[in-house]
């Protein structure tokens, strides 16, 4: 039976090699080789609590054999895994006592180098990326020193995360390209291939580096599907699948593999359920869903995965903008590195527009578009052009707007995202009408409709209605809805001061919308403003 066990562990048939170790295990005591096969095992085929035990009894066998290393690599794997795990009281004790074990054998071995991963994993954790990334350097070159490909690739990596959250984008990439390079040649043993799978597509994801994103979710998909009875990483590997043929306009098919996320990541509980609810969230509030889309956020909070952007987005799209503005702002305060802001200034700048903060909004704007230049990532590249040109329409320069846009809507056609594209040319149409052209808007109008219907992006398809109305009825020129307030306050007869304490916002604020109406109206004073009102809008 034992021998059947290796047999199939080297056949990375796990399901088959653990019941094989389960039993042989049973019948006698396993040797510390066949205890780290075991647990080795045990953790691939998702039971990690069991893989814990034995890497526990694999150390003190170790020890028994005055095997100093191999007891200090089962230290490692243990305080590696509840720190991921979240025991960090537990991952401490035994990262002290793998140290204890070499120091007192004075054992110069490459697993020196692994036992200063679990606390520069914790000081990364702890948001001193600069101090993690000195000891991950470290493990680095005592991997080399011994040629371990594992600690190589690992350490590696890791030095990627901290540049990443250091701002320094550019060599994270670089790093993870080579590690990749050696993950998907079969170079890294799988317990530790898969994590480092999962951590570069999670990066890729939180820089919007599609190209990467898709090509590494294809390598993680055929690497799973090689391996029978593998429990890590497949629920992981379908929330990405989701999140890429969302991006396509596979919309169904995202919603069913969002929901095999779920079921896989639910029994036992793993990390990245809260990706797979937070992925539910993202599609059903896309499609209009918003009692189902607010239950998904708050599962993926009970999971650990904060649910901003989403959840502001959809304050949004219940008509809650004030809500909507005060949860993305705290999002965006307490985000104090590249990685963690990112996601969410695009929504930043949505929502500020909403609320007519404008300066806000291009503050954010300015902000991703740096971030995009230094990223060098095409969807990025695709989100800066279309923020900007959002805040560009808002602050009245229609025709520096309309330039913009069609760049956008070339790289989002480029990239294969219809959704994007199509919001693209409703702002298109807005810019259109604004400058006269009511036959370009009306095709814009008809092109991004039809994409929504497809999608059954329900919010969006009311979106171009309410354009495609205006059209017909020759309402306001391209106003927002606040610029509309304050153009029939304007025609009545009052005073910016009045209509700054009517709409509860400042003077200054009211100044700049009535610049913006007066650009968007071709008018230049008050009293044509309240002619043209009359004359068109009153109705």
């Amino acid at each position: 039976m034992i021998e059947r066990g290796r047999q199939a562990f080297d056949g990375r048939a796990w399901e088959g090699a653990y019941s094989c170790l389960l039993e042989a295990d049973g019948r006698s005591t396993l040797d510390p080789d066949d205890l780290e096969r075991f647990a080795v095992t045990a953790y691939l085929a998702g039971s990690e609590r069991h893989a814990c035990e034995l890497w526990e009894r694999a150390f003190h066998a170790s020890l028994e054999r005055s095997d100093a290393a191999r007891a200090a690599r089962c230290a490692f794997y243990l305080s590696f895994f509840l720190l991921l795990a979240g025991g960090s009281g537990r991952s401490s004790g035994w990262l002290a006592r793998g140290q204890r074990v070499l120091d007192a054998a004075k054992a110069d071995c490459v697993e020196s180098g692994y036992l200063l991963v679990p606390s520069a994993l914790k000081s990364l954790f702890d948001g001193d990326a600069a101090t993690a990334l000195s000891s991950f350097q470290a493990a680095l070159a005592i991997g080399e020193r011994f040629g371990d490909r594992d600690l190589i690739a690992l350490a590696r990596m890791s030095c990627g995360q901290c540049l990443l959250r250091m701002g320094q984008s550019s060599a994270a990439v670089r790093l993870y390209d080579e590690v990749m390079v050696s993950v998907i040649a079969d170079e890294v043993a799988p317990i530790l291939a898969g994590i480092i799978y999962c951590a570069v597509l999670l990066d890729c994801r939180s820089i919007f580096d599609v190209d990467r994103a898709r090509e590494w979710t294809a390598a993680l998909d055929e690497w799973c599907a090689s391996q029978r009875g593998l429990v890590p990483y497949r629920g992981q590997c379908l929330v990405h699948r989701s999140e890429i043929l969302q991006l396509r306009g596979e919309w169904p098919a995202a919603v069913s593999e969002a929901d095999r996320a779920r079921r896989v990541l639910a029994d036992p509980p793993q990390p990245a359920l809260g990706d797979a609810h937070y992925q539910r969230a993202e599609l059903h509030r896309l499609r209009g869903e918003f009692i189902q889309a607010e239950a998904a956020y708050r599962e993926a909070n009970r999971w650990g995965r904060d649910p901003q952007p989403g959840l502001s987005l959809l304050r949004l799209g219940q008509g809650r903008s004030d809500a909507a503005a005060a949860s993305i702002r705290r999002s965006a305060e307490q985000a104090h590195n590249p990685v963690a802001r990112l996601p969410l200034l695009a929504p930043y700048v949505e929502i500020m527009l909403a609320s007519d903060e404008v300066s806000s909004a291009r503050s954010a704007a300015d902000e991703l578009s740096e971030l995009a230049l230094e990223i060098g990532a095409s969807y990025l590249d695709a989100l800066a052009l279309h923020t900007t040109s959002a805040v560009l329409l808002a602050e009245g320069d229609t025709r520096a707007a309309l330039g913009v846009l069609r760049r956008a809507c070339a790289a989002w056609h480029e990239l294969g995202a219809p959704y994007e594209g199509a919001r693209a040319r409703l702002l298109c149409a807005k810019a259109c009408r604004i400058l006269g052209d009511h036959e370009a808007a009306r095709l814009e109008i008809d092109a991004a409709r039809v994409v929504f219907d497809q999608l059954g992006a329900a919010p969006d398809v009311a979106r171009a209605e309410r354009l495609e109305q205006e059209a017909r009825t020759g309402a306001p020129y391209g106003l927002t809805a606040r610029e509309g307030e304050v153009l029939r306050l304007v025609a009545s007869g009052q005073t910016n001061k009045a209509i700054a304490a009517q709409l509860v916002i400042s003077e200054k604020t009211v100044e700049r919308h009535v610049s913006g109406i007066f650009l968007k109206l071709g008018v230049s004073s008050r009293s044509a403003a309240t002619a043209w009102f009359y004359e068109y809008a009153r109705e």
